[in-house]
């Protein structure tokens, strides 16, 4: 085991690598970037993220390059830079690191990345690394309830739909989770604020942020109820389409093992259906239960918390990612991205040796990584 686990950390080296050269380059023929949103910023056609301009690219200066630039007929590789000093787009160039040729920034921000330092961001007086540490809570926080209270629902219900499969039990619940999983995250979160937070019924639940104001003032059990009470209706909006689907995923798992000869010669033995259903099945029906959590828990922290985090207003990574990629704050884009593909490979590689844990028949140092 210890071999295969050292073959599957350095296979994550040529993985990682692979994922953000592949999505370096794709930077590099997209339109548009940060040197182009300073100055849209300047020309006063754009009012996005370029509200810091450090240096000697701020205030006075940047005013009179504009000044200086009606000057020169400069004809300029970014777009709307007609008529600006050439020495102030030079400069803007340093700042972001477009001076150095392509292959030495992405070297250089590998370099940077193995030793976690992910510089700042471009258009936050922060650095990268406080920017992801100020918005992990709200992200930890809907990450980890959200999978932790899909599967506390998802796998006893779907054990029991498949020991009822085809009862009346059976078929009510499997039209609740068809409608669960066709509604769109997104729309149901916003039916519950309509209903639950102050739209045209109840208001019961709050509408925006983790904690109320005054939270570090509130006794430690006000605390907890005030935490949860803000993340019910974020969390339950989350989880639909995931209790939905792990619902299903449990249910057709142990089907297929209640229908295999071992589960027969149990019964023969004389063993009750409990003794049966968690003490032979169970460990071979969960094998692709488990499979399915890394996808599940990574993309609970990004993919699909953006529209929540919208929506209820939670200010997490998923909101600070997207932002970042509209704004073009490429340090925060790629740290986001080398910090999910590296949470991805270990949470996978968490997930094979819980395999060995259910089963220690599952032998990973006969395979291939």
């Amino acid at each position: 085991m210890a071999a295969y686990i050292v073959r599957r950390i350095l296979f994550m080296i040529p993985t990682i690598f692979g994922i953000m050269l592949v999505s370096f380059v794709v930077v590099q023929f997209a339109p548009g970037g940060p040197v182009e949103r300073v100055i849209a910023q300047l020309r006063g056609s754009d009012t996005g993220a370029t509200s810091r301009i450090s240096g000697s690219t701020s205030g006075d200066f940047a005013h009179g390059a504009l000044q200086a630039g009606s000057q020169f007929d400069v004809t300029s590789k970014y777009r709307g830079a007609q008529g600006l000093d050439p020495a102030f787009i030079k400069s803007l160039e340093k700042q972001f690191g477009f001076d150095k040729p392509a292959y030495e920034r992405f070297f250089l921000m590998m370099w940077n990345y193995l030793r976690f330092d992910f510089g700042k961001s471009y258009f936050r007086d922060v650095s990268v690394l406080q920017l992801i540490k100020e918005k992990l809570p709200v992200s930890i926080s809907l990450g980890i309830w959200m999978t932790l209270l899909s599967y506390l629902i998802s796998i006893p219900l779907g054990i029991r739909k498949a020991v009822r499969d085809g009862s009346q039990f059976d078929v009510w619940t499997s039209g609740v989770i068809i409608v669960g999983y066709a509604i769109p995250g997104f729309l149901f979160a916003i039916l519950l604020i309509v209903l639950f937070a102050g739209g045209s019924f109840w208001q019961i639940f709050p509408l925006r942020g983790l904690v109320s104001e005054g939270w570090s003032q509130f006794p430690w059990w006000e605390k907890i109820l005030d935490y949860f009470w803000h993340l019910t209706l974020p969390i339950v909006s989350m989880g639909l389409a995931a209790f939905a689907t792990m619902t299903l995923l449990t249910k057709n798992s142990f089907l297929e093992e209640l229908r295999k000869q071992y589960v027969l010669t149990a019964r023969a033995k004389g063993c009750s259906e409990r003794q049966v259903l968690y003490g032979h099945i169970f460990r071979n029906a969960m094998l692709l239960v488990i499979a399915g959590f890394p996808a599940a828990f990574v993309s609970a922290f990004f993919a699909g918390s953006l529209l929540i985090e919208t929506i209820f207003s939670l200010d997490g990574l998923g909101l600070l990612s997207f932002e970042s990629v509209l704004n073009r704050d490429y340090p925060v884009v790629f740290a986001n991205l080398y910090i999910f593909a590296l949470l991805g490979l270990v949470v996978n590689l968490i997930s094979d040796l819980t395999y060995t844990w259910i089963d220690p028949r599952i032998d990973f140092e006969t395979r291939e990584v």
